[in-house]
């Protein structure tokens, strides 16, 4: 059975009174579990926390049809679950499964809430806040699940999810540990008997910092960091220059610092000093959150616009969707010496037809300009009406192609590229769609430093709104 000196020897229970450890033992249930043992699912409402006093555990989470494992647990005093504590809404994130056998201690939420509320009031309200900002950003979180639906992905466009998404993991991670320290330093006030005045005091010198919209100069921010780490080496605050350097990225000076020294007691001024010295820190994390959820979450409804995966296969389209969607999928091929020119004229109907299918079209018209230009040029992108016609240009300022070359161009099988090059979609499988599929037109002009790839697609249906994507 867990005791309070089994507890007393976790670095997350320093500061709590043997009074304190005794009544969360008495609140808590020992738990054993062995090798692939489930003690709690993911989804399921989080009626209790759970602490890890020894073995491991794995944290999964569904994704699709995968199984992922987005954590892991072997080190005593790990901690998980608890939500209900400060949220009514609050369910585990994941699911905890045995590696090792060992012991978890098995805390109530609603203890747990009671004990936090009148051990330390301030940081009730303060977790019951950020885990009404967490679950929201779980709910957008989710919206990456839908990646494993999309199909298979270019490398390109891989690595770009990839950057955002590691980001937010990264900075999910950080975040628990910053929230500890947060927690960690309310405590330290608390015992440190701050008044509710000096505390407000403190807490309206928190609100003048906020990390920087614009970069600031690297020397200006060294040297104020430096400054910032010194003035707290010399008041004895632990890991100076880990808070210094928050402080500093957020605004702070010597003269902000010795504000804070004014407003706090000196027995009080580690703790308040560290204590929003954490809060810059989940702040900042939980942009670096919101930023990265919110790259991906474009890159999805791109590359869902782009598929038309949940749209029926023939309708009434406007052509610019299609090629804008398709200049984001394709945009890590654009970066780098490519300029992109979009001419999108006024008053183009839309055509009736299967979007996903001329996508592809789009695909390997952006991909020929590219290869054409060795990725250094200008690519331009237009569209117009001409006539009961909506006419889609494609050019580019590579070397041109030779008279050979244009009169084979649409010939199956027939290609310029090496092997292994190329999107796979040829010259007359888009004359294809674009002819027999849609009763268009597809030809090529081309001159060193000008090449166009022009289709004409037959204008029916209703006109698209005027000026909404006009360029």
């Amino acid at each position: 059975m867990t005791n309070r000196s089994e507890l007393r020897g976790l670095p997350l229970f320093a500061g709590l009174s043997d009074e304190q450890l005794d009544e969360l033992v008495s609140a808590g249930s020992d738990v054993p579990f062995g090798t692939g043992e489930v003690i709690f699912h993911e989804g399921d409402h989080a009626d209790a926390w759970w602490v890890l006093l020894d073995g491991s555990l794995d944290l999964v989470r569904h994704v699709a049809r995968q199984e992922v494992v987005v954590g892991h647990f072997d080190v005593p005093g790990r901690w998980a679950g608890g939500f209900r504590a400060w949220d009514d809404h609050g369910v585990y994130l994941a699911t905890a499964r045995g590696v090792a056998p060992g012991r978890t201690l098995r805390v109530p939420a609603t203890d747990l809430g009671d004990l936090s509320a009148r051990w330390f009031p301030f940081a009730s309200h303060l977790i019951a806040g950020i885990y009404g900002t967490a679950r929201s950003i779980e709910a957008t979180a989710r919206q990456r699940s839908a990646l494993a639906t999309l199909g298979t992905l270019a490398a390109g466009l891989a690595h770009e999810i990839n950057n955002p998404a590691s980001a937010a993991t990264r900075a999910s991670s950080e975040l628990a540990a910053a929230c500890d320290r947060l927690l960690d330093a309310l405590q330290q006030m608390a015992d440190a008997s701050l008044t509710a005045e000096e505390f407000m005091a403190v807490n309206a010198l928190r609100r003048e910092l906020a990390p920087p919209t614009v970069l600031p100069d690297a020397l200006d921010l060294a040297d104020r960091e430096e400054a910032v780490v010194a003035w707290l080496l010399d008041r004895r605050v632990d890991d100076a220059w880990g808070r210094g350097a928050s402080l500093a990225a957020a605004g702070a000076d010597v003269s902000w610092c010795e504000r804070a020294s004014s407003v706090l007691p000196a027995e009080a001024l580690p703790s308040g000093v560290a204590w929003v010295a954490s809060t810059v820190d989940v702040a900042s994390l939980l942009s670096s959150v919101t930023e990265s959820t919110r790259r991906v979450s474009e890159l999805v409804t791109a590359m869902k616009d782009y598929s038309q995966m949940d749209r029926a296969p023939s309708q009434r389209f406007d052509v610019r969707e299609g090629l804008e969607s398709t200049l984001l999928i394709m945009a890590p091929r654009l970066r780098g010496g490519v300029q992109v020119v979009r001419e999108w004229a006024d008053g183009v109907p839309a055509v009736e037809g299967m979007p996903g299918e001329l996508n592809q079209v789009w695909t390997n018209l952006v991909s020929n300009a590219v290869d054409a230009m060795e990725g250094v040029g200008t690519l331009t992108v237009s569209t117009r009406a001409v006539g009961d016609s909506v006419v889609v240009e494609v050019g580019d300022t590579g070397p041109g192609l030779s008279q050979d070359i244009l009169d084979r161009a649409f010939e199956p099988f027939f290609t310029t590229k090496a092997v292994g090059r190329g999107s796979g979609l040829g010259l007359d499988i888009a004359r294809r769609i674009v002819e027999d599929r849609h009763g268009g037109s597809i030809t090529v002009e081309s001159a060193p430093g000008h090449t166009v790839f022009r289709v004409s697609l037959p204008a029916r249906g209703i006109p698209s709104d005027d000026g909404v994507h006009g360029g």
